[in-house]
């Protein structure tokens, strides 16, 4: 944190605040600047001073510029890297899941080395990887997982998984623990809120938990009648709404298979999810509604020649024009159902490692991996809900994803799994609407991404909404700005953000926050529970735990929920062969670079193989750069970086370029931007390049691979050095 260049609190003037924010009353800041100054005299605790801040002065309402001036004069001259912007109360943390299970069960799990919620936090982290069985069966019970058959123990050795068996012997079905209602819930409680976008004025929507048991089962007997083979993929390409989520628990309920699709994706990218899924159905609609415009859905499904196509009409009862001889509308679909049949269905019990979804993440290979979920990974998404956000029976969670990424399995099964409602607003996040829709579903868990939170920061979007029911933020997909986030906890009285990195192929994160320990911005304060995590060394060695360090990201392999398979790739070969041991364990792959500061904090610096994250989504280098090579005949060939801004903030694409005839020059670089971000469109419409540079040739290693990483270094050093000459 730069603070040295702000003035400390004390120091800061009714003319200061006056040049921050033009138009506020500084006196009256100023004089409640003393009395929170007052409060705390002589406690020589700049975290209390700040909570204290929080609580009395700094409303959503003050402008932002005083936010920003009083935490880093709170945090002037701190000695940490990482000053804490939240800390939590100890009344508060016995209420949170783990504080409460800890008051009742904390002797009995950690013996009398256990104090109280928020001292004893590390020793149950440390608890949850050196007794994984009592750790994991208290987690399960606390959440009400309900097993068909139970397992003989929760983890054992096994030659068959690199990190063990979990489970073994059990069956249950992921999606018929949603529908069950959990220990104090009721199924008449609220399962699902959501609004359209465009009637925001307009009363809520609201499904109970029995009427999304009902529905669910209506779309599971009507799946049987289309006499597809048990365990057949079944793909689902559509915005995530309510009929989407009653779509992808019915597949899992009734023994199919899942395969993600983002409503991003164009033709090609669909094509290819579907034949190395072996999909044999496709649900869609035949239009995405945004800002009342018709963006083709159902057309793109079809130029991707995918199967069957069971089609939802985006405005109601309209007839749905151009289907297919192969494909179904809707009300088709569910016509086949037998009356006798509709709102009932015995869930199909199948072992722990069966699959439930099949999701993609880019490796660096051009084609996406393809990572199968089993009925384990839905509870290391819940179970991290259930911990390090806190999600409680009876709260509102709402995350703007879709179900073609991980974030949007975990969101049902996050929620529905832990008793808790599921929120979906079917528009743009980035509008008043949204914000608008928090305010009135009482939302107390708002996900989002970076990127989010920055459009909602320079846009003001957000002002007038009142957001005092959420209890925290959380983040994931990409690097967050500390600027950006100390802005987004002041839209809720200052509630922590607590950020959340992991992977597809875990199910959930291997690094996150708490709110039994001080959150930092921009920072994650601990591993996730039941997993260690190691920074290697320059040699690849693992550093000793707990030291200060920066490197890649090495996971223990004794990790719940993670795949133990691949669909289209060598499993042994991507996350384990060439890795380094600890205590007899090859450790498993994961590719971040990361920091562990002085003060115990994890800071993630991007990734350390050729995949960038642009926007929350991994996608490989090499994909980008084959469409780039052919934009233009003058291009010899073409890296493609994930350069991080100066400041923090999600990673921003720049296109190194070398031309054929290096005495030619390019006249203007910016024609040739927007021809990549044309072409790259064919890949993802959210992807865009930020800048374009010609370089006389590209790093390359002795066995001629491009150094990428030595790329973004230069790119990085000449934006810093540029900054500092403004």
């Amino acid at each position: 944190m730069a603070a040295a260049s702000h003035k400390p609190l004390g120091a800061i003037t009714a003319d200061d605040l006056a040049a921050a924010a033009p138009g506020v009353d500084a006196a009256a800041l100023h004089a409640a600047l003393r009395r929170a100054l007052d409060s705390r005299a002589g406690a020589g605790d700049p975290a209390a001073v700040w909570g204290e801040l929080c609580r009395s002065l700094l409303r959503p309402d003050v402008p932002f510029a005083v936010h920003r001036m009083l935490y880093y004069g709170c945090f002037a001259g701190f000695p940490s890297p990482t000053p804490p912007a939240w800390t939590p109360d100890p009344k508060e943390a016995a209420l949170t899941n783990v504080g409460r299970v800890m008051e009742v069960r904390g002797r009995e799990l950690l013996g009398d080395a256990y104090k109280d919620p928020i001292t004893s936090f590390p020793d149950l982290y440390k608890f949850s990887n050196e007794n994984p069985e009592a750790y994991w069966r208290m987690v399960f019970e606390d959440m009400g997982v309900e097993f068909s058959v139970e397992p003989s123990c929760i983890w054992r050795e096994s030659d068959a998984y690199p990190g063990g068996e979990w489970l073994p012997g059990a069956e249950l079905n992921a999606a018929a623990n949603c529908l069950n209602a959990k220990p104090g819930r009721s199924s008449q409680d609220v399962a699902i809120v959501w609004r359209d976008e465009g009637k925001d004025s307009e009363p809520l929507n609201f499904m109970t938990l029995e009427e999304l048991r009902k529905k669910v089962c209506l779309v599971a007997n009507a799946l049987d009648a289309l006499d597809l083979p048990k365990g057949s993929a079944i793909a689902i390409d559509m915005p995530m709404n309510v009929n989407a989520v009653v779509i992808y628990l019915a597949i899992v309920l009734a023994g199919y298979v899942v395969v993600s699709i983002a409503d991003s994706f164009a033709a090609p990218a669909i094509s290819t999810r579907l034949k190395i899924s072996e999909a044999k159905a496709i649900f869609t609609q035949d239009y995405i509604l945004r800002d009342d415009k018709e963006l083709p859905l159902y057309s793109r499904v079809v130029e991707a020649k995918a199967p069957m196509a069971i089609v939802i009409p985006v405005r109601g009862s309209l007839p749905i024009k151009g289907l297919r001889v192969s494909d179904l509308s809707w009300q088709d679909f569910l016509g086949r159902v037998n009356d006798t049949k509709v709102e009932n269905y015995a869930a199909v019990k199948q072992p722990a490692y069966a699959f439930t979804n099949i999701l993609f993440s880019s490796g660096t290979t051009g084609e996406p991996k393809a990572i199968p979920w089993t009925h384990i990974t839905p509870l290391k998404a819940a179970a991290d809900g259930w911990c390090h956000m806190d999600i409680r029976k009876g709260d509102v969670v709402v995350w703007p994803t879709n179900l073609g990424w991980m974030m949007g399995p975990w969101l049902v099964y996050a929620s529905l799994l832990n008793g808790a409602s599921m929120a979906l607003y079917n528009g743009s996040p980035n509008s008043s609407g949204f914000a608008k829709f928090v305010q009135d579903a009482k939302v107390t868990m708002l996900g989002l991404v970076p990127s989010i939170a920055r459009t909602w920061k320079n846009t003001d979007c957000t002002a007038g909404f009142d957001w005092s029911a959420i209890r925290c933020f959380s983040s994931s997909g990409e690097a967050s700005s500390v600027d950006d986030y100390l802005w987004l906890m002041g839209r809720a009285c200052y509630k922590p953000v607590i950020e959340y990195c992991g992977g597809t192929e875990i199910g959930g994160g291997f690094v996150a926050g708490s709110l039994l320990q001080p959150q930092a911005l921009s920072a994650f304060s601990t591993p996730a529970m039941g997993c260690n995590l190691f920074i290697l060394d320059g040699s690849g060695n693992p550093l000793p735990q707990d030291s200060v360090g920066i490197g890649e990201l090495a996971l223990g392999p004794v990790l719940f929920g993670s795949s133990t398979t691949l669909l289209n790739a060598d499993h042994q070969e991507v996350y384990f062969n060439g890795m380094p041991e600890w205590k007899g364990k090859v450790l498993r792959r994961h590719g971040d670079e990361f920091e562990r500061t002085c003060d115990g904090y994890y800071r993630a610096h991007g990734r350390a193989d050729d995949t960038m994250n642009l926007g929350g989504i991994k996608v490989s280098s090499i994909e980008i750069e084959r469409i780039c090579n052919r934009v233009n005949d003058a291009i010899l060939e073409t890296a493609a970086i994930g350069v991080p801004p100066i400041g923090g903030g999600p990673e921003q694409l720049t296109i190194a370029v070398v031309l054929k005839d290096q005495s030619s020059q390019v006249e203007d670089l910016n024609q040739l931007k927007l021809a990549f971000n044309a072409a790259l469109k064919k890949l993802n419409p959210l992807f865009k390049v930020s800048s374009v540079v010609v370089v006389p040739s590209l790093p390359r290693t002795a066995s001629n691979k491009v150094m990428r990483r030595v790329l973004r270094k230069e790119f990085t050093q000449a934006a810093q050095a540029k900054k500092s000459k403004i």
